[in-house]
């Protein structure tokens, strides 16, 4: 029995309009651009990370240097306008740097006269002995090169909410300070000083 041949039939053809074609290439390297977007970020808060604490651990290590009193055994003054140094052979006292990171110094200077007592100490001993100190205290930050007395207490007053800055440089147990350029109270020229202190034993 022969079966009636089936008339040609094509399968429908699925049309995708250039439309939707464009919206599914444009999504496409959206995403891959915010895949992109993302790991950049990620990228730049791990290296902001990372640097936070290479700062971090390197003021650490230089407090942990910082750290401990020390003995003033030599104060140099140089006049920046000529380049004369003179250095001071009079002047002793120490410096404190603690953990808890206050600071504390107390130097004095000069030939300095035992009063006989509280008692009979006479005011001109007493603006001779003040003349010839310097004491002030505060919190303290410390960079590694540069350290700050941030002062809240002083022998003076004048000190007192000022910030002082000192470039510290390391030389086995001792520390050099070097002050900035500052005019002298005796003649007004800009001059720096640079105070030498050993950790005490």
């Amino acid at each position: 029995m022969a079966f009636p041949e089936s008339p040609n039939v094509k399968a429908p053809r699925v049309r995708y309009p250039f439309g939707a074609f464009l919206v599914f290439i444009f999504e496409k390297i959206k995403k891959e651009e915010m895949i992109m977007a993302t790991h950049k970020s990620i990228g730049v808060f791990l290296c902001i990370g990372i640097l936070i604490f290479l700062i971090s651990s390197n003021a650490k290590a230089g407090n942990e240097e910082l750290y401990g009193t020390y003995r003033l055994i030599s104060t140099t003054a140089k006049t920046l306008e000529t380049g004369q140094e003179e250095k001071y052979t009079d002047e002793t006292g120490y410096i404190t740097y603690g953990r808890d990171g206050r600071m504390f110094v107390l130097l004095v200077r000069g030939k300095r006269t035992k009063p006989e007592s509280l008692e009979k100490m006479t005011d001109q001993q007493r603006v001779d002995l003040f003349r010839s100190v310097t004491a002030y205290s505060g919190p303290y930050t410390f960079d590694g090169k540069t350290v700050e007395h941030h002062v809240d207490i002083s022998w003076n007053e004048v000190f007192t909410g000022m910030t002082l800055r000192r470039e510290v440089k390391f030389d086995g147990d001792r520390v050099i300070l070097t002050t900035p350029p500052s005019p002298r109270s005796s003649d007004g020229k800009m001059g720096i000083r640079t105070l030498i202190f050993e950790r005490a034993k």
